[in-house]
């Protein structure tokens, strides 16, 4: 569940970012989550210390253009500027799982748009669902079109599985979009907010986790 984390002036930040844990949904193929001790105090160890497994795309996490692109940017290069600012939480209803561009509405696309679909339902759960809403390469089409720098997504993914995982991904980080993939959206409304995200800076990555937050107003 998104937690709020703090009033600063008149902005509610709301933590949309998943949990990392053991057991947690990861992309098909990816290594499970692992968290193992190190140290222990219960052990007689002067600190606690645990060591981590996991994919750069695993959770909350941030999709360079590296990533699909070989000579793409990666994650320590990103201009950090589009980490922070105005975005718009956008709720989009389809009849399945494919996001068409006339899914994104009528009016204008933002700097950067959060994508809140039926995925929202899937929090918190730890079996991976295929059927997902992704986006289909015309909406990535769009986003690319009308100078969208970063989309964010309520699931693992903003592609589907598949053959247009890699045409969708390449798409939008050929145009060196941002892509922030398993938000958690499901207690933000739609309309416009801030948005922060904090991805790892992982020296020439091709992704990373992060940490995200929705500023609405109090």
């Amino acid at each position: 569940m998104p937690r709020e984390v703090r009033v600063t002036s008149s902005r509610r930040w709301v933590d949309v970012s998943r949990p990392l844990f053991e057991g947690m949904a990861c992309w098909p193929g990816d290594p499970a989550v692992e968290i193992s001790a190190i140290s222990r105090i219960s052990d007689g160890d002067v600190s606690n210390v645990s060591r981590l497994l996991l994919t750069t795309h695993t959770g909350t996490h941030v999709d360079a253009p590296y990533h699909f692109c070989p000579s793409g940017a990666p994650v320590d290069s990103l201009d950090t500027t589009l980490f922070f600012g105005p975005a718009r939480v956008l709720e989009v209803k389809t009849a399945g799982s494919e996001i068409l561009a006339g899914d994104l509405g009528k009016e204008g696309l933002p700097q950067r748009l959060l994508l809140k679909t039926r995925n929202s339902a899937f929090a918190g759960d730890t079996a991976f669902h295929h059927n997902f809403a992704s986006l289909s390469q015309e909406a990535a089409a769009r986003i690319v079109a009308e100078g969208v720098q970063l989309v964010g997504i309520d699931y693992l993914s903003i592609a589907p599985v598949g053959e247009g995982c890699e045409v969708v991904h390449r798409i939008l980080l050929e145009a060196a979009v941002l892509v922030v993939e398993g938000l958690e959206l499901g207690a933000v409304g739609a309309g416009e907010c801030e948005f922060i995200v904090l991805p790892l800076a992982v020296r020439n990555g091709d992704g990373a986790p992060c940490r995200a937050f929705v500023g609405l107003e109090a």
